[in-house]
């Protein structure tokens, strides 16, 4: 047999909760420490006096009692623990292990027996439920009745609240009452706080951030008396779980947080945590309520009748001796300005974070206290603001997760240093080097490298079209509301070019030679600032080969059957989604062969342009493109017309037909006959296919309509 024996998943019972943790048998020692709240028991061998086995509701258990009259039970064993559990035991504790049953008649009437700490209550000498004192918070009697109040347990789903003993009316041989001799029994054991004698010293008007407000800390031998203006708070030493001494980041002041389980309560509000704020430059002079033959015999030097120094000093030595535990400081984290905390927030409140040696401290509103032994994993994120910042979260294993958000990105190295070096599982690993190495100027989320199909595809047909517009010399136009009509002089614009006044000309003359009354100019406009030239809009050439798809457009147009057939039902929208997940997945090496045939379809692409443009083809609209430049201001848009030039050119539409460029121009001659302007019309059909294959072409402007008049 081994030196120590070890089990998982132990419960222990703690006012009407199962809580979970290792056990661990050893020749020294048995250990057992809580998952919950990393406390831990420890029961020295030559101090054990008592093991029990017993068949209990989690399958079988133990019970262990010491010398001093302290009982430990443990539940969660197999019924094949046993075997080997006994012999460890009788091998290095030199204790037997015995068998004992429990009583399941169900009957009320038996017999209570007060052993240690335990009040048990038998049926035929064997023990029908045993009742721990430590959790009875009141006891009260009446005629012939005992009634036990206990403390709750918030994490408990139902409660005890309290248990009525029935005494039978009977005078002692000494001729005490049974009830009164009941309830002393109970008294004397039970966790009821009575404030009687003298407290060892008390603080006067300490500042306390959690419960707030200014108290008086009484120090009693047993327990701590907070009293406040408006609320007393009774503390049992048994109840600390932690202590903790914290610089604040601007080193003039100090926290000293006390860490509680069960916690205390004010109502619906719990406090886990008790968190006093000092200025390091408070002193005090203190005198111990104890004559120095006790302060030595009790305290075994860790303190004397009178001390002196700075406040939180001896109030933190004073807290250390009462409750026998060490108080926890920060390591060796320094930040980014030379802190050993960095400022973040919590559920939207600031607060200052403590990397420690073996967890988080996050203080103070709400305090929050993280070991890694119950931490899963943390995560780097992008802060949701600004890329000033980054947020921290930390996961826990009971799935639980604490974000620490707008953390400045001057802290992030030496916080992924200090996690990294504590062994902590990092969420995004990957990208948190990558970030490092850049000097922390990029911040991510762990989603970011997902494949994005549109982004993609916009992409690939940017690249394509600008590579298209570079062949063809010409560029697209960008929209820019409000120039147009900037560009365009106005009709009473000081301002206005002399091209448009002849144009305002033409048009009168056309009207019937009705000449608009003149309105007085405007008062000198203000200075336009100067705009960019307009840029010419692309024409679209229908005889030009179509463009190639990137790889994924090729890949989702030969898949877009089968995704709909595996997903029956699926939107235009989720096909796309779809799709983008399943192309990430894809393996490189099919990637690319589509990216092969997308290349192929680029030189296919591009062959087939070349070939086009040698055939002639786009030199129309080129031809086009060259005219506009060269005509200059009698390419503008549209001018505005009036109601009236609008209903006299609807007319003129209805009763001609279209006429086009060389007709118009024949037309403006009036000195000729009717036979000239036949054989102009003759003469002008015998010109050059070009020029008739260039007006054809090219539909009329807004210039040439207004000459058709």
């Amino acid at each position: 047999m081994g030196d120590t024996l070890e089990f998982n998943d132990i419960y222990q019972e703690v006012k009407g909760c199962w809580n979970d943790g290792r056990l661990r048998f050893s020749k020294q020692s048995v250990v057992y420490k809580s998952n919950k709240t990393g406390k831990v028991d420890s029961i020295p061998a030559p101090d054990l006096s008592l093991a029990q086995w017993r068949r209990v509701c989690l399958g079988h258990g133990i019970k262990l009692a010491t010398n001093n009259g302290h009982i430990y039970k443990y539940d969660g064993f197999k019924e094949t623990d046993q075997e080997k559990i006994s012999a460890f035991f009788k091998a290095n504790y030199k204790v037997e292990l015995v068998e004992k049953d429990t009583c399941v008649k169900g009957w009320n009437w038996g017999t209570a027996k007060f052993s240690g700490p335990l009040l048990s209550f038998d049926v035929n000498d064997s023990p029908a439920f045993e009742i721990p004192l430590a959790s009875v918070s009141q006891c009260t009697t009446g005629k012939n009745e005992v009634t036990l109040e206990f403390h709750q347990n918030d994490d408990a789903e139902v409660s005890l609240m309290e248990v009525r003993f029935y005494v039978p009316p009977s005078t002692g041989d000494d001729g005490t009452d049974p009830v009164e001799v009941f309830s002393q029994n109970v008294l004397s054991r039970a966790d009821v706080i009575q404030a009687t004698g003298d407290a060892v010293c008390i603080f006067k008007e300490l500042q306390c951030l959690t419960p707030r407000g200014r108290y008086d800390i009484r120090i009693y031998p047993t327990f701590l008396h907070l009293h406040g203006k408006t609320f007393d708070y009774k503390i049992p030493y048994t109840t600390v779980l932690r202590l903790f001494l914290l610089p604040h980041k601007d080193q003039r002041q100090m926290f000293f947080v006390i860490s509680l389980d069960p916690p205390i309560k004010q109502g619906q509000t719990r406090y886990h945590f008790l968190i006093l704020l000092f200025s390091k430059d408070e002193d005090i002079s203190l005198t111990l309520n104890m004559s120095e033959e006790e302060v030595e015999r009790r305290f075994e030097g860790k303190l004397n009748k009178n001390m002196s120094g700075s406040l939180y000093e001896i109030v933190s030595r004073v807290m250390k001796a009462l409750v026998n535990r060490k108080i926890t400081v920060p390591g060796n984290f320094q930040g980014h300005s030379g802190a050993q905390c960095i400022t973040c927030s919590y559920k939207a409140t600031s607060g200052l974070l403590y990397p420690l040696e073996r967890g988080f401290i996050y203080v103070h509103k709400p305090p929050v206290h993280l070991r890694f032994e119950e931490i899963s994993c943390v995560n780097f994120a992008r802060g949701t603001t600004t890329t000033r910042s980054f947020d921290f979260e930390i996961e826990t294993k009971q799935g639980n997760q604490y974000t620490f958000s707008s953390i400045e990105r001057e802290e992030y190295g030496k916080l992924f240093d200090f996690v990294n070096a504590k062994k902590l599982s990092i969420k995004n690993r990957g990208l948190r080097e990558d970030m490092k190495m850049k000097g922390n100027e990029n911040y991510s989320d762990s989603d970011e490298d997902e494949h994005d199909a549109y982004l993609e595809r916009m992409k690939e047909e940017g690249k394509i079209r600008e590579e298209g517009d570079e062949s063809e010399g010409d560029s697209d136009e960008s929209f820019n509301p409000g120039e147009e009509e900037d560009e365009v002089a106005e009709e009473y614009d000081s301002k206005a070019s002399a091209s448009d006044s002849e144009a305002d000309e033409d048009d009168s003359e056309d009207e019937g030679k009705k000449k608009k009354p003149e309105k007085k100019p405007k008062k000198a406009p203000k200075e336009k600032k100067e705009r960019k030239p307009r840029k010419e809009k692309k024409v679209k050439d229908a005889g030009a080969p179509k463009r190639p798809m990137s790889a994924y457009m090729l890949w989702l147009n030969s898949s877009r059957e089968r995704i709909k057939a595996e997903n029956p039902g699926i939107s235009v929208t989720e096909i796309s989604k779809k799709a983008g997940e399943m192309w990430k997945q894809i393996d490189k090496s099919r990637k690319e062969e589509w990216e092969k045939k997308a290349e192929e379809a680029k030189k296919q692409y591009d062959k087939a342009m070349k070939e086009y443009k040698e055939s002639g083809g786009g030199a129309s609209s080129s031809a086009v493109r060259e005219k506009k430049k060269k005509g200059g201001k009698a390419e503008t848009p549209k001018k505005r017309k009036s109601g009236g030039e609008k209903e006299k050119e609807k007319e003129k539409v209805g009763n001609e037909s279209f006429k086009s460029k060389e007709f118009i121009s024949s037309e403006e001659s009036s000195s000729e006959s009717d036979h000239g302007k036949s054989k102009k019309r003759k003469s002008q059909s015998d010109d050059d296919d070009e020029d008739e294959e260039e007006i054809a072409s090219t539909p009329p402007t807004s210039e040439e309509g207004s000459g058709s008049d």
